[in-house]
Order: C-alpha cells, then structure tokens, then sequence
C-alpha cells in the first residue's frame, strides 16, 4: 500500500555517502578529496588520519560513513573497497560585512561546501 521502491542510482558494488555544509571553499576541499581519489579506503583513511589541513577530519568522517553504509545496507566487502569517486560541490554562502577606511564597508564571503564519496567493490581477477 506504501509508495513504490525506486530503482537504485548506483550498482549494486557501490555505496556512497554525502556530507554537506562543510565549512570551507570548494576549492580547499577538492585539494584534500584528491589526495584520496582512487586509493583504497584503507590508504585514503591513513591520508586523512595524518594530513595537516583542518577539513580532513570531515572528509574522514564522510569516508567511514561510506564504508558503514557498504558494510551494512549492501553487504560489500569492506577489505576490497576503493574510493571510486569524490566529487565536490559548491553550498550556501554566508554574506558577512567589514568596517574600511573613510567609511566604507568591505564584504566577507564566508562559503559553505559539500563532498559525496562514492566506495566501490574491486572485482576479483581470476
């Protein structure tokens, strides 16, 4: 009687997840998603456990909830994952204002963003 199930978007190897509003520029955070692009979960984890920038431990976050939701809605392999893909997108912008010279106003841009990370299954080569 409920609503009809839609078709997935995805393949049934691949599990994603999104974090949204993160509070940086999309170009700072597309410098950390690419230092994980195509590594294996283990790998991009260790990336992000020891890298230096501030947005890393968010980008973290979205990782493992990617894994959890392989491991536990779609039964994949967590051992053979790999980030497939992660894309990064422009969000809000807060408009913020800054007392200048001679009475004028400067203005602050204060962007948002939002990364989805999307985990594959490696097919085994046999």
């Amino acid at each position: 009687m409920g609503k009809q199930a839609r078709d997935r978007r995805f393949a049934d190897n691949e599990a994603w997840a999104l974090g949204r509003q993160i509070r940086i520029s999309p170009q700072k955070l597309n410098l950390v998603a690419a230092t994980i692009r195509g590594k294996d979960v283990e790998a991009a984890l260790a990336e992000l456990t020891f890298s230096k920038r501030r947005i890393a431990g968010d980008v973290k976050k979205v990782l493992q909830s990617a894994i959890a939701n392989a491991e536990n809605n779609h039964d994949l392999d967590v051992d053979s994952l790999y980030v497939a893909e992660a894309s990064v997108g422009k969000n809000m912008v807060m408009k913020r204002f800054r007392p200048r010279a001679r009475g004028r106003v400067g203005r602050v841009v204060k962007s948002f963003s939002e990364i989805r990370i999307l985990v594959r299954e490696r097919e085994e080569a046999s």
